[in-house]
């Protein structure tokens, strides 16, 4: 049972987090947005709440602009025997599985196969803490630690800043969580290999023969772990992980003897790593290819691209600049990205750490936690990656560095606590808490005369920072005082280290839970994308049509996932160059489709008067206000929406009887920008070298539409050209009747195909290779 108290202390700490879900059935996702900030929605509850149902962090939506809605169709492609490769309800159609964020092969999806989606989302993000804080226990507990130095170590890991700003994406944490596991997993091995990994066959040849099973066990849960944080779904924080992870390896390998079967066996760990993970890595490269990634991203040189040096308060005092779910928050945009708060008493075990334990443990982990900082501030090391225009690096903000930052932090206040609880001499302790005593002074100070220092702070601002050095004050002072009792009582009585050590971990509890609860939302399960009028509407058409707003109030970017409505927006890091461009010109109501765009990740079209927009297949509009246009027909409101349809949309699959071939995408865009060109009838073919003419006289029609297939049953007099205006990729194929063809880039972004005369069955198919 001793054994087993650690994890059952950390799993009663995430009870005790998760009350909301377990007891009262609410969610750890930010539904209260949707119904509080965006139309048709709020409209459901606009007679009770005419300004929107009050939601808790306005900070917190990409969870249910991204994560939840591109998981929930992943999931439910996968239920259905197929791989979801393919996103038909955004952009034109965009990637799925490219799309590393929706983490389509996370060994941990498992629980949405078992239960309820909504449960399993809730398990999923409650797995994060409890999963970071059992792994980075066993670590620790491996150097021998005692073990109210690892729970104060898990604790301080699962519920620091890093958790709580990013715990309800359900990617990044998940990406995160294994980083201990995986030091273990190296520490295990390196220190396993006793046998001989080369042993003499009969026949006299050598042979790979793993004698140890508690190797064989270490090095399965190595590349498990590797592999499954690469799953998760946040390439940014597995960069990181792997990063620190292979240097940790190397000196690990040094330390022990720098043998060769040791780089033997992780050689052949990584290579099995990079085969599992090359069915998400290949596609994933491709799309970033063809994206417009490099060239539609805040401008590195920002505010707030790197950890302002103010902030590094919020190691000590996280509310100084406020919180957004206060509304109070003066600081740079945006606070979730600077927050790596991990407590006030595993900070002070931290420092203690660093200036009396010196060992090459402490050394390590003190270097990452200092090189995580110079590289996440604005030093001029930390502006080299940008300066030189390193690929990946220089489109990652390295404030998500605080992982790395937050995870040294906390095995710091690991090394820390431990060593006071040994060392025969206890004040050296004053050290650390002198150091935290005097900056907390010189912040309260600063509140009542920061005004006079700098005249452009306002008042208002110091009152909030001052109020909320409270709790900060508070806390420390009630740890002084368990110190001062300790020293005073202390005569290696067991009685009294564990009483100490109870008080230190329920403190630390105590500044953390409240912090987390301060920040996260848990929300009604009926807010979550609720149905509407319009939208119930929208649902019961028949055609294959598409849906745009002229509003960013409404409907946002990806929530047409989750009730299968194709729309022209979409809000990704990753989107196709080629459509950006598309989307770009119609914009501007020219051929222009030169960079930057100025979407910053969020395409969000609402120029409805351009002809881009009927080409793409627009035949639905949401306003929310009147809407004067000869193309348009109001059918529908609801509250302050209303619903138009578009009276010159093209249909989204379509003979046309000319084609223009051009060389490259510039001639492309200025050819359909010219007034005299009629998208119903003409197309624009890149590299078209077939100089035979068409017949349009025939018809078309979808006759099945899904995420990964499109079928058309076709019937034409003569050779004819087909369009279908879904994105052009390179994974799509064709076949007419079961007979292979090619796709024709048209129109700039879509696909084309010449079908034969006579009745035949068109099949657009998705594929990975």
């Amino acid at each position: 049972m001793k054994k087993l108290f650690p994890i059952v202390f950390i799993l009663f700490i995430i009870i005790i987090f998760f009350r909301q879900s377990l007891f009262n059935g609410l969610l750890p996702i930010p539904s209260d947005t949707i119904v509080g900030l965006y139309h048709p929605f709020r409209d459901l509850y606009a007679k009770d709440f005419p300004r929107g149902i009050p939601f808790k962090n306005f900070l917190i939506t990409d969870p249910v602009r991204q994560q939840y809605p591109w998981r929930y169709l992943a999931i439910n492609i996968e239920k259905n025997f197929e791989l979801p490769l393919w996103n038909p309800y955004n952009l034109a159609g965009t990637p799925l599985l490219a799309n590393h964020q929706s983490a389509t092969f996370y060994p941990l999806n498992l629980f949405f196969f078992l239960s309820p989606f909504n449960f399993s989302w809730s398990v999923l993000i409650a797995l994060q803490p409890l999963l970071a804080g059992i792994f980075i226990f066993f670590y620790l507990a491996n150097f021998k630690l005692n073990k109210w130095a690892s729970i104060l170590g898990a604790i301080s890991f699962s519920f620091s800043g890093f958790f709580i700003a990013w715990m309800e994406w359900g990617t990044v944490l998940h990406s995160a969580l294994w980083l201990p596991l995986i030091l273990l997993s190296i520490n295990k091995i390196v220190s396993s290999i006793k046998y001989p990994i080369f042993a003499k066959a009969s026949a006299g040849k050598q042979v790979v023969s793993i004698k140890d099973k508690n190797l064989l066990i270490w090095s399965l849960i190595f590349v498990f772990s590797v592999t499954a944080s690469f799953f998760a779904g946040h390439l940014q924080i597995f960069f990181y992980l792997f990063i620190f992870s292979f240097v940790y390896l190397f000196i690990r390998w040094w330390q022990n003897g720098k043998k060769i079967k040791t780089i033997f066996l992780f050689s052949i760990f990584y290579i099995l790593y990079f085969i599992l993970t090359s069915v998400q890595w290949i596609p994933l490269l491709q799309f970033i290819l063809l994206s417009a990634r490099n060239v539609d991203q805040i401008p590195w040189n920002s505010p707030g691209w790197f950890i302002p040096w103010q902030n590094l308060i919020q190691f000590i005092a996280p509310d100084f600049f406020g919180n957004p779910t206060t509304l109070n928050y003066w600081g740079i945009w945006n606070y979730a990205e600077f927050v790596g708060y991990v407590g006030i008493v595993p900070i002070i075990f931290a420092l203690f750490s660093l200036f009396f334990r010196h060992d090459k443990k402490t050394f390590l982990f003190g270097t990452v936690f200092f090189l995580s900082l110079i590289f996440s501030l604005p030093t001029y090391f930390a502006k080299i990656p940008y300066l030189l225009n390193i690929p990946f690096i220089n489109t990652a903000q390295p404030t998500r560095l605080l992982f790395l930052t937050d995870f040294s932090l906390a095995i710091l206040a690991a090394f820390g606590f431990d060593y006071f609880l040994k060392v025969k001499s206890k004040k050296e302790i004053f050290y650390p808490l002198g150091f935290i005593g005097c900056a907390i002074i010189l912040l309260y100070g600063f509140t009542l005369y920061g005004n006079k220092i700098d005249k452009n702070i306002i008042l208002d601002n110091l009152s909030v920072a001052r109020h909320n050095l409270i709790l900060t004050i508070s806390i420390f002072s009630i740890f002084i005082l368990l110190v001062l009792l300790y020293i005073i009582f202390y005569k290696k009585n067991r009685k009294v280290i564990f009483a100490f050590s109870i008080l230190v971990l329920a403190l630390t509890m105590f500044d953390l839970i409240r912090f987390g609860w301060k920040f996260i939302p848990f929300t009604k399960e009926q807010y979550l994308f609720p149905n509407s009028k319009i939208l119930s509407f929208l649902q019961k058409q028949n055609s294959v049509f598409r849906l745009m707003s002229t509003d960013s109030r409404i409907l946002p970017p990806n929530f047409s996932v989750m009730y299968k409505i194709q729309t022209v927006d979409g809000y990704d890091p990753l989107y196709l160059r080629r459509y950006a461009e598309l989307i770009a010109a119609s914009e501007r109501g020219e051929s222009n489709i030169a960079p930057p765009f100025g979407f910053n990740r969020i395409i969000t079209p609402q120029n409805y008067s351009s002809k881009i927009m009927d080409l793409l297949g627009v035949k639905y509009i949401l306003s929310l206000t009147d809407l004067k246009s000869d193309k348009l027909i109001k059918i529908l409101d609801e509250g302050e929406t209303r619903l138009y349809e578009n009276k010159n949309v093209l249909s989204r699959v379509f003979f046309v009887s000319k084609i223009k071939s051009t060389g490259s995408k510039n001639e492309a865009i200025k050819e359909m920008f010219k007034k005299d060109f009629n998208m119903a009838n003409t197309a624009v073919v890149e590299d078209y070298r077939d100089s035979k003419a068409f017949n349009p006289n025939g018809n078309a029609d979808i006759v099945k539409y899904s995420e990964n297939k499109v079928i058309i049953r076709t019937e034409n007099n003569d050779r004819a050209f087909l369009i279908l205006t879904d994105s052009y990729y390179p994974t799509w194929n064709v076949r007419i009747d079961g007979v292979s063809s090619k796709i024709y880039l048209t129109d700039f972004n879509f696909r084309g195909v010449i079908v034969p005369e006579g009745k035949h069955e068109v099949v657009f198919y998705n594929s990975l290779l």
